[in-house]
């Protein structure tokens, strides 16, 4: 899995322009939290870059970037969680999971709709 990090306000412009032409994954993780190294780590080993070739994944580490994390749940009118992932489509989340409920299968369902 190759994540693309997200340290500045113009990678969000980034994501919201890239999301009109392919599905964008975005997981907010608290380098700090055991619950968000564990979703962290069973997403990454499930990923499969074949079955999911047209979404494009971004990771925040949302302790040094609060105020980033802060802008994405205003953005896209979800809650903030952590870890959280959101699945952006057209400038919009289409689907938000957080703590142990972040799943590769729930992901890949979710975008193939």
């Amino acid at each position: 899995m190759n994540w693309n990090k997200i340290t500045q306000p113009s990678d969000l412009e980034e994501i919201v322009k890239l999301s009109n032409t392919q599905k964008v994954l975005v997981f907010k993780h608290s380098t700090t939290c055991s619950i968000s190294a564990m979703a962290l780590s069973r997403l990454e080993r499930a990923w499969k870059d074949a079955e999911m070739q047209h979404i494009k994944p971004y990771y925040l580490d949302l302790l040094s970037y609060r105020s980033l994390s802060n802008q994405i749940a205003q953005d896209f009118g979800v809650k903030h969680e952590s870890p959280q992932v959101l699945l952006i489509e057209k400038g919009k989340c289409i689907f938000n999971d957080s703590h142990g409920a972040i799943s590769y299968q729930a992901i890949k369902e979710q975008s193939n709709e």
